[in-house]
């Protein structure tokens, strides 16, 4: 796929946007952030996703794309923004698509793309894409495997994070192993029925 970085004008507010924004933007975002709150959060399962949250520097937005090259036009508007944004303000973003990139190999494949768009850019080295899908699987896993919901979100998103924080987590956490191993723990423990449960309604994927 030809990159090219396409610029999109547009007024929001620095934690809460909408790229386009669907009428159902605000119910994508409450679950989204229901999700950080009880799962990613209150299962420990990223250690240095509290203080962000806590300190609202998640900037959350909701691509209204509906094909890869709408998202992959959202995805550079918002690693430029990103770029420019001031750090204490915005510390990362959490680009949510809920209507491209449903099926997890398509979406597994993008991030590829996602990569390409960064070095387009001038960014490698700044920032960095990580990945969360409600169908997430690592290779080798099935698909209910618990492991798997490390990365699951109710909704394909792609999560922008400056290189900087990831440093400072990783110096503050210098066993990234320990943590994977921890969190397969919790996740045994807690089982897919617990997993539901902690979540309810909001935590499940939504179909518009």
């Amino acid at each position: 796929m030809q990159i090219n970085a396409i610029h999109l004008m547009k007024t929001v507010s620095p934690t809460a946007a909408s790229t386009n924004a669907t009428p159902f933007s605000g119910e994508v975002i409450a679950h989204t952030k229901l999700w950080l709150e009880r799962a990613v959060i209150g299962l420990n399962l990223c250690p240095f996703a509290k203080a962000v949250f806590i300190k609202d520097q998640i900037r959350y937005v909701v691509s209204a794309a509906q094909s890869p090259e709408e998202l992959l036009a959202d995805l550079m508007t918002e690693l430029e923004f990103l770029q420019q944004a001031d750090p204490e303000a915005i510390d990362t973003t959490l680009l949510i698509h809920p209507d491209a990139l449903r099926d997890f190999l398509d979406y597994n494949d993008f991030l590829d793309v996602a990569d390409a768009a960064v070095d387009e850019l001038g960014l490698d080295g700044e920032i960095q894409v990580a990945s969360f899908h409600p169908e997430y699987q690592f290779a080798g896993s099935d698909i209910d495997d618990i492991s798997n919901y490390t990365n699951r979100a109710p909704y394909p998103t792609l999560h922008l994070l400056r290189e900087i924080s990831v440093e400072r987590a990783v110096d503050a956490f210098p066993d990234a192993a320990e943590i994977f191993d921890k969190n397969m723990r919790t996740l045994e423990q807690l089982g897919l029925d617990g997993w539901r449960k902690l979540l309810g309604e909001g935590g499940e994927q939504k179909q518009s």
